[in-house]
């Protein structure tokens, strides 16, 4: 479509989605614990991460461990779970955060998702509890860099003496009502994974105020050894804990975090001014008591500017239509043209794995309607859509986010993107 145009050719260096932005003090503190040989999972670079982190996020005690992933589990863990407990999750995220209620042999029930920050819908949740009273953790996820309605979340769980584990993997250094995302669950967590905002190209950090948690989280991250001259072990452990080695470039990161965030608002603005006439909004947030990391950049396409578009498990097709376009036409685009976009996290109770779990609405069970019911109430008196998250997934898309992309490459995506509405 764009061969013929000059100013349309292939950029010359990628526009990465999120790559990891190094500095140089990174590997400073990896040479350090190569030269003073602490290579395995003690060492100087791991308590200071430790004490760093803590220090950022005002919060008592964290522990390093070796994903956010891990970070998951060992939440699970401290919240109780046992075989057949049922636990409320966010619908629309990343597969980690509900997988490990599975390690631990839970169900995940998943909550549906709400328009005005993309996070679990607190009236679902209300809903989902009249619906299952005996659940007692809900996990929540704060989407692509920003705060859920956290006060609303954590009074429903107040309300059901249920336990908040809080995946703030994609927000770390956002803050709800000035205070750090990672800090509002019962245990909370953040990754380190190489794609986020402060990398060490793995990792991921178990926070709590309960010394005694971290402590237990601690002890089970290292095998589960007991106190004793030799290798005495009474409970099941992993071998999860942080390696010296990666919080060296944890460390090396952490001083820039404020300068990574205030970057990654830029190109959230610059988008925003962008592509301000075309048929389309960015992801949203709550202007007054939520400051994004602006992880990721995000889009919607208005209903009325969506092209006919089409997803099995694994495709997706779309015919071209003047004057409107579908996330798969842009990704196309910008992929043909070196930039790396994606779509929206797939709702997990859409995903194969979790088809047969249930999934609550603002309405209820939604895996309980009949398909009469489903066909004839696709929105409410406020126009929300049946299933928040399906439509969200359809119509949006996350845009090259990388603070290493220059105004002129972003300046280019743009104007692909208002291309494909020509």
């Amino acid at each position: 479509m764009f061969k013929d145009k000059d100013e349309f050719r292939p950029l010359e260096n990628k526009a990465w989605l999120s790559s990891p932005t190094m500095h140089g003090d990174e590997l400073k503190y990896m040479q350090k614990a190569y030269e003073t040989n602490w290579m395995s999972t003690v060492g100087e670079n791991i308590n200071i991460v430790e004490e760093e982190i803590s220090k950022i996020l005002e919060s008592k005690y964290t522990v390093g461990l070796s994903a956010g992933t891990s970070a998951l589990h060992l939440a699970m863990k401290l919240a109780g779970i046992k075989r057949g407990d049922k636990v409320f999750c966010s619908d629309m995220t990343f597969a980690a955060t509900v997988n490990p209620i599975l390690y631990e042999g839970g169900i995940p029930i998943f909550i549906d998702t709400e328009y005005d920050t993309w996070n679990m819908d607190p009236k679902a949740l209300e809903k989902a509890f009249e619906l299952y009273p005996e659940v007692k953790v809900v996990v929540m996820v704060n989407l692509y860099g920003v705060p859920a309605k956290i006060d609303e979340i954590k009074e429903i769980c107040k309300k059901h003496r249920a336990y908040l584990v809080e995946d703030a993997a994609e927000s770390f250094g956002a803050k709800y009502k000035g205070v750090q995302t990672g800090t509002f669950g019962d245990v909370s967590i953040i990754s380190f994974n190489g794609n986020k905002i402060i990398t060490g190209s793995s990792g991921g950090m178990l926070i709590s105020d309960s010394k005694h948690d971290i402590e237990k989280a601690k002890k089970w991250s290292t095998q589960s050894r007991e106190d004793a001259p030799w290798y005495q072990h009474e409970e099941v452990g992993y071998n999860y804990r942080m390696s010296n080695v990666i919080a060296g470039v944890v460390r090396g990161q952490l001083p820039y975090l404020n300068e990574h965030i205030e970057q990654k608002r830029k190109i959230y603005e610059r988008y925003k001014e962008g592509l301000k006439d075309l048929p389309i909004s960015m992801n949203p947030y709550d202007k007054e008591n939520s400051k994004p990391s602006f992880w990721l950049s995000c889009m919607i396409i208005d209903e009325e500017a969506m092209s006919e578009h089409v997803r099995s498990d694994k495709k997706a097709l779309y015919i071209r239509e003047e004057g409107k376009s579908s996330p798969t036409e842009i990704l196309e685009v910008l992929a043909n043209h070196n930039a790396e976009g994606r779509p929206i996290w797939k709702p997990m109770h859409l995903q194969p794995i979790y088809r047969m779990n249930s999934f609550v609405n603002r309405f209820g069970n939604a895996r309980a309607m009949s398909n009469a019911y489903i066909k004839h109430s696709q929105k409410d008196d406020e126009g929300r859509a049946f299933d928040v998250g399906e439509d969200i997934f359809n119509r949006g898309l996350c845009l090259p986010s990388d603070n290493k992309m220059t105004e002129n490459d972003q300046d280019r995506i743009i104007e692909l993107i208002k291309a494909c509405f020509e």
